[in-house]
């Protein structure tokens, strides 16, 4: 994998996604830390296997500090967004403290209808993959689903 991140560097590549887990749910460093090594300065993303962390505290403060690391994709649950709600909520309301610097980028089973309550508790981004295409991943972006989640994304944020 580094000597790809390696030859995607060389392309032009600035920005990554990835993340591993240990067999005891918490980061896998050594990892991470090649992968880190390679991209010289680039901006990278812990995706989802953070759903599945056995502390997802304790993973924060593994990574807290590491160059590039901006941002967690995460559902809030390994079971996806509608079961994850109150632990992105909760991760929102500690933006800020030690290991809470990252964005969290919302994205696994979410739906519109889970975008005012996130939107609520200051969440700001969101991957919608799947549910802007028919059939799911295998199918074509499809730009009526597009417009309709920019649209919810650009409503006001209704308060409390």
């Amino acid at each position: 994998m580094c000597e790809a991140a390696q030859g995607l560097r060389a392309e032009g590549a600035q920005e990554f996604v990835f993340g591993f887990l240990d067999e005891r749910g918490g980061a896998d460093l050594e990892a991470v830390h090649a992968l880190v090594d390679v991209l010289d300065g680039c901006r990278w993303t812990f995706h989802r296997a953070f759903d599945r962390a056995a502390d997802r505290d304790s993973l924060r403060l593994q990574l807290a500090g590491l160059p590039g690391l901006d941002t967690y994709l995460t559902a809030g649950s390994a079971a996806g967004v509608a079961d994850g709600i109150p632990v992105l909520c909760a991760e929102a309301a500690r933006i800020g403290e030690p290991g809470y610097e990252p964005r969290l980028l919302v994205g696994g089973g979410l739906l519109l209808d889970h975008v005012p309550e996130l939107r609520a508790a200051g969440l700001d981004a969101f991957h919608v993959g799947g549910a802007v295409r028919r059939g799911g991943w295998t199918g074509p972006v499809e730009v009526t689903a597009v417009r309709t989640w920019r649209d919810a994304l650009d409503a006001p944020v209704a308060v409390g």
